[in-house]
């Protein structure tokens, strides 16, 4: 068992009760090997549908983060770029974890009413890794809300603010389907980062006869 917790690779996410399947734990870990990083979804619960809910998980990353199946063929994800992405990757994962199994996936739209502000906020991507984010509504006030929401997205996804309404990723590759999930979330970033900090401080993932059968 020890081999074989070792091969997963280095834990970077946990949600420790899965609401949506006998709070079970549910674990995301990196494999970073030759310079490629992968990403797999693990659980050591033994219960019959335990691996049918991880599969869901592995393929809501995919539909709303933008991630791949890895060569392989052993039920890793990458990102197409190949960039380790850890941040970005530990909010897809706690947002697919969120969802029923069964549930209807679809990418986010890269625009979403903000109702703070009462404005629409648009992001568009230059297919080189870059996003500018606008909003429509008065000129008061919209520079600075949509500042605050570009700082929202470089916290979430480890981007880097270009200028006061841009974002890039370092790798120069779009990831349109991680800035629409998380466009949401940037909206009310301090709320997201204490989720984040919540789920790093419950628990352990279990060795299976530490968890239900």
């Amino acid at each position: 068992m020890v081999a074989h917790i070792e091969d997963l690779g280095r834990r970077i996410e946990l949600v420790s009760m899965d609401k949506h399947f006998h709070d079970i734990s549910i674990g995301l870990y990196e494999q970073a090997e030759g310079g490629a990083h992968n990403f797999v979804v693990h659980t050591y619960s033994r219960l019959d549908g335990a691996a049918d809910r991880v599969a869901f998980l592995s393929k809501a990353m995919m539909t709303l983060g933008g991630l791949e199946r890895t060569a392989n063929g052993h039920g890793g994800l990458r990102f197409p770029c190949g960039a380790e992405h850890a941040l970005g990757c530990r909010r897809i994962f706690l947002e697919s974890c969120k969802l029923a199994t069964g549930s209807t996936l679809d990418a986010k739209p890269l625009s979403i009413f903000d109702k703070k502000s009462d404005r629409t906020v648009t992001v568009t991507s230059d297919g080189a890794g870059t996003y500018r984010l606008t909003a429509d509504g008065p000129e008061d006030g919209r520079d600075r809300r949509v500042g605050a929401i570009a700082k929202g997205l470089v916290k979430l996804a480890e981007m880097e603010l270009v200028a006061d309404d841009q974002v890039r990723f370092a790798c120069g590759h779009a990831h349109d389907a991680m800035v629409g999930l998380l466009l949401g979330r940037a909206l009310n970033v301090r709320a997201a980062m204490r989720e984040q900090e919540d789920q790093a401080s419950r628990g352990v993932l279990s060795a299976p006869s530490a968890q239900s059968e």
